[in-house]
């Protein structure tokens, strides 16, 4: 048949591709005293470390004698690493993940070594020694080989090659943390295949086919100097931005049978789900409750109190182990019986509880910030790191994560907040589908009232009442869950602020802001006979973070946000304000933030209210511009200092 190599679907538009002849990179060992001898990244000034190239070959053949096994593939990897100072000796350290539910995926022919100048500027060469390569079995599903390069200072160049049998799906990173100099992935297949090839980039990509090579089809995929990327405050994964390429195995024509898809769908997806031994038939596990939780849910006849008296047993006595997965490797039954597990067992244990007690619960797929946004378009379940308990009582929708010990079974997880997910159910019942994580009532919400003196240097005595609600109680809470000293910490910012006493309110009720109140003194200033202070205190908006001229990320709050700052500051006797801040009203052009201050003086007594509210929870980085301008001068007017003296 024709072959057929072709673009399924743009994530981010590229520039234009551009067709130029096949490098040839040098072979393995083949390390130059240029390399050794580079100081720095011609393109990426003050990089710790630089990949000089790294590239993938993916060689897909046919294995006719196999009609159930009709073709196999490796992937052989290469990687060369310039490490220009002690900064970068982290990328020493060597991780390579790699899945083991299909028994044929394996790691071979790993090679690794260190290569270094002596003083009589000869090459040396220090090998990996196999014993120190570590596996490492991550669950049933995965697996990992971490090892160590020896020898490494300032200077060296680092080496290494693998081969991966039998992954058929793969992504390619054209960038890292570190700048790469060269990066190129290949492609080989046999005309009876065809492949998907889906890029997200917005860097120049380089591409081209080879009829003298390969099996048939034999294309590559190459960026060069490609900058580090370094992590922006408020942004998401990194993964999301990164210059990549993604393949798949679309369709095959073998054996005279008519053209058959490889590609999956969401659909499919989801009856593969239903049946997983380690997902769909864990929730048809009979889960006895324990004594005390029929104790707690006796006489309880209302649907909402069932939901989140379960919730509550399961949040506070199941411990997390750390690990997040949509499965539960090791059973529900053997994780509740231990009292621990990863959030796929203890959320799956929470769902089939719920589902028990009569609630109309489903699992939900979905990604948290850390792990990436969900490309809809590729169906996969490897998109998804967590499964949580989706419940519809009435016209409300709850979402629930029993791994999060501070979140009540009202707020909605952070991490999953203004996001899709993938309900699971039978496609028969037509309940599946995507679903948006979202609830408008979910804010974070922090309301600071101050009553404080003033005395004759500017600094101020008295006392702070910080009321925290939604994600902001989540946020506060744990700090001063063991001990008061974690939210001393947190509020004495600097030597600006000395905290005397806290006392907690409503620390043990979720549906109740939690409830500070705080002795403080808050340094000031005084000269000439003038006297300053500020009165952005306790709002966690001391420090602006948006101060970088460009930004290549979008800004994710996640939620909406609302604070307050308001209160009353008493003079000393004889001294007067000398003037006022400026009454404002400061808004972004689409609306998107609103910020006010008022203030006013009488009898000795300063009378105050700031309020700033955010209506949206994601700043596009297109408009970053018109955002750093307006947070520029929102700090300004925040941290804009009153001033006082003698009448």
């Amino acid at each position: 048949m024709k072959s057929l190599l072709h673009v399924l679907v743009y994530a981010v538009l590229c520039t234009a591709a551009h067709a130029q002849e096949f490098k040839k990179l040098p072979d393995f060992g083949d390390v130059t005293k240029e390399e050794l001898q580079m100081t720095e990244c011609a393109f990426d000034k003050g990089a710790a470390a630089m990949v000089i190239f790294n590239e993938a070959e993916s060689v897909f053949r046919l294995n006719l004698n196999s009609p159930s096994k009709p073709f196999f593939v490796q992937t052989a990897y290469r990687v060369r690493i310039k490490v220009f100072n002690q900064k970068g000796f982290n990328n020493a350290d060597i991780t390579i993940r790699y899945p083991t539910s299909d028994k044929m995926v394996s790691i071979t022919h790993l090679s690794a070594q260190t290569y270094n100048i002596d003083a009589s500027g000869s090459v040396v060469i220090t090998k990996v020694d196999k014993a120190s390569v570590y596996d490492k079995k991550i669950n049933s599903r995965y697996a990992e080989k971490s090892f160590a390069f020896p020898g490494v200072k300032e200077g060296s160049v680092l080496e290494y090659k693998y081969v991966m049998e039998n992954v058929l799906d793969d992504e390619w990173y054209f960038q890292k943390r570190i700048p790469v100099q060269y990066s190129r992935f290949i492609l080989d297949f046999p005309t009876e295949l065809e492949m998907a090839v889906i890029p997200s980039c917005s860097l120049p990509l380089q591409r081209g086919r080879a009829a003298d090579k390969g099996a048939g089809n034999y294309s590559w995929y190459a960026m060069e100097k490609v900058p580090g990327f370094s992590d922006e405050p408020f942004m998401s994964c990194r993964e999301d931005y990164l210059q990549k390429i993604d393949t798949r195995l679309a369709a095959v024509t073998l054996f005279g049978e008519p053209r058959r898809s490889m590609l999956s769908t969401w659909p499919g997806i989801i009856r593969e789900l239903v049946e997983d031994e380690d997902f769909g038939r864990q929730l048809k596990k009979d889960i006895p409750r324990t004594a005390d939780l029929e104790k707690l849910l006796q006489g309880i006849t209302d649907p909402f109190k069932k939901m989140v008296t379960i919730h509550n047993y399961v949040r506070d006595n199941m411990e997390w182990n750390g690990y997040d997965n949509i499965w539960a490797l090791e059973g529900v039954k053997s994780a509740w019986k231990d009292k621990k597990g990863t959030s796929g067992e203890i959320n799956l244990i929470l769902i089939n509880l719920l589902k028990d007690a009569g609630l109309s619960v489903y699992p939900i797929l979905v990604s948290t910030k850390d792990n990436g946004l969900v490309n809809t378009s590729m169906p996969g379940y490897g998109q998804f790191d967590k499964v949580l308990a989706y419940v519809n009582i009435g016209d409300d929708v709850y979402v629930l994560d029993a791994t999060d010990k501070y979140a009540s079974a009202t707020l909605v997880p952070l991490d999953v907040m203004a996001s899709e997910g993938l309900l699971i159910a039978k496609i028969e019942s037509f309940d599946w589908g995507w679903r948006t994580i979202w609830n408008p009532k979910n804010i974070f919400s922090r309301n600071v009232f101050i009553n404080a003196e003033a005395d004759s240097t500017g600094k101020l005595q008295g006392m702070a009442t910080v009321t925290a609600d939604g994600y902001e109680r989540k946020k506060l809470l744990p700090k001063g869950k063991n001990s008061i000293g974690g939210l001393k910490d947190h509020y004495s910012t600097g030597a600006s602020i000395k905290i005397d006493s806290i006392n907690v309110e409503n620390g043990e009720t979720d549906t109740l802001p939690l409830i500070q109140y705080i002795n403080f003194e808050s340094t000031g200033s005084s000269t000439g006979g003038y006297n300053y202070f500020t009165l952005n205190l306790f709002t966690g908006l001391e420090k602006n973070p948006f101060l970088a001229e460009e930004r290549v990320t979008d800004i994710i709050f996640s939620a909406n946000q609302r604070y307050q700052i308001n209160g009353v500051v008493f003079l000393p006797e004889g001294y007067a304000m000398e003037g006022l801040p400026k009454d404002i009203r400061m808004i972004m052009p689409d609306t998107s933030i609103v910020f006010s201050r008022q203030s006013a003086f009488n009898g000795g007594i300063l009378n105050f209210r700031y309020t700033l509210e955010f209506k949206v929870p994601v700043f596009a980085k297109e408009i970053y511009p018109e955002f750093k301008e307006f947070y520029k001068k929102l700090f300004a007017l925040l941290n804009e200092k009153f001033v006082y003296k003698k009448g």
